[in-house]
């Protein structure tokens, strides 16, 4: 009778700390999925001090002035939570928004008639294809340059922003572009059942996208690399392929916006997409996407967009100055970081 309590015993007694710990994981999954919706709150708090500040908050005009002005940021958060999601990270999205448009213009504007000179290569239908395919070229050579030559990914898309940034100072000579064909200004321009089309444009690659995260094995497959990359690959998972896509892919969501953001101003300046990163980042990081990799969701990107446009449309209708904007966009990313910290239950090493 002894032996068999001598046995009994100590299984127990390592039992108990392993359905404790069981108990603490199912807690942070289930805390993980609130996180997602963790911004609707605040979001509807800012809706109502926005109302309380000015009535016009709640009008029509006012809110789809704010959609409008989400929708290039958005799309920039959208690739910036893919690429962090499986556990990588590029900064040159900064600049990819301003030179592929750049160079999308300057292949097919003519060299005389327009303030701007370009080759001429091709018709000006063309492009917005050839914006696209830049964002294209981008993200293949960040890919190679990362994946096949085993460079550091951060000093890598670093690198590539200071250079991309050069390129669209030199190839636009330092001054906006305003002779934009029309091709490649109809969507930042045009109204699709009584709103904004960019507004409609990024619903549905927003609703794609998390569609594809959420259903789809090649979604899936990029939290269990973001989670860990070897282990994903002993799985089957083709790591270096799949990262090497989203990094093509997040490219070239921020050359769309770039077309998005020229037709909407109907011009390309020579700063366009300047300090932009910050706000990506800020975005994205309150919006539950971990910086470590395999954590996060498009949706709450998509709500930490909403609390960045509508914390600035707020101070904007209080008289609050612009200045204040770069500010307060780094505040929410520290305590964001803070929150989700201890909201994971890791312990501090």
């Amino acid at each position: 009778m002894s032996a068999t309590t001598d046995l009994t015993e100590p299984a127990a007694s390592k039992a108990e700390p392993a359905a404790a710990e069981t108990g603490r994981r199912g807690s942070r999954i289930d805390l993980g999925h609130f996180r997602d919706l963790s911004l609707i709150p605040a979001i509807l708090v800012l809706m109502l001090i926005g109302f309380i500040v000015s009535p016009a908050f709640l009008t029509a005009d006012n809110l789809i002035g704010v959609l409008q002005q989400s929708t290039e940021l958005s799309l920039l958060v959208l690739a910036t939570a893919l690429i962090l999601i499986c556990g990588r990270m590029d900064l040159s999205l900064e600049s990819t928004i301003g030179v592929a448009p750049v160079i999308a213009v300057w292949l097919v504007l003519p060299t005389s008639g327009a303030r701007f000179t370009g080759l001429g290569l091709f018709p000006e239908w063309m492009a917005f294809p050839l914006c696209l395919l830049v964002g294209v070229v981008i993200g293949a050579v960040n890919g190679f340059l990362i994946l096949k030559l085993r460079l550091n990914g951060f000093i890598v898309t670093l690198g590539m922003l200071t250079m991309l940034r050069g390129l669209q100072v030199a190839l636009s000579e330092g001054q906006s572009i305003v002779e934009l064909p029309s091709s490649f200004t109809y969507l930042g321009k045009a109204s699709w059942l009584g709103m904004p089309a960019a507004i409609w444009v990024c619903a549905v690659l927003f609703a794609i996208g998390g569609s594809a995260l959420a259903w789809l094995r090649h979604g899936r497959a990029l939290y269990a690399i973001g989670g860990n990359a070897e282990a994903a690959r002993t799985a089957g998972i083709r790591v270096d392929r799949t990262v090497w896509i989203v990094l093509i892919l997040g490219s070239l969501l921020a050359a769309f916006a770039g077309i998005l953001y020229s037709g909407h101003y109907g011009s390309i300046s020579a700063t366009q997409g300047s300090g932009w990163i910050f706000q990506v980042f800020a975005a994205t990081v309150i919006g539950g996407v971990s910086l470590n990799g395999g954590k996060g969701s498009i949706f709450g990107a998509l709500t930490g967009v909403l609390t960045l446009q509508l914390v600035v449309n707020v101070m904007t209708l209080a008289g609050v100055p612009p200045l204040w904007n770069q500010f307060l966009n780094g505040a929410i990313i520290i305590v964001a970081l803070i929150i989700s910290r201890f909201a994971s239950g890791e312990k501090q090493e």
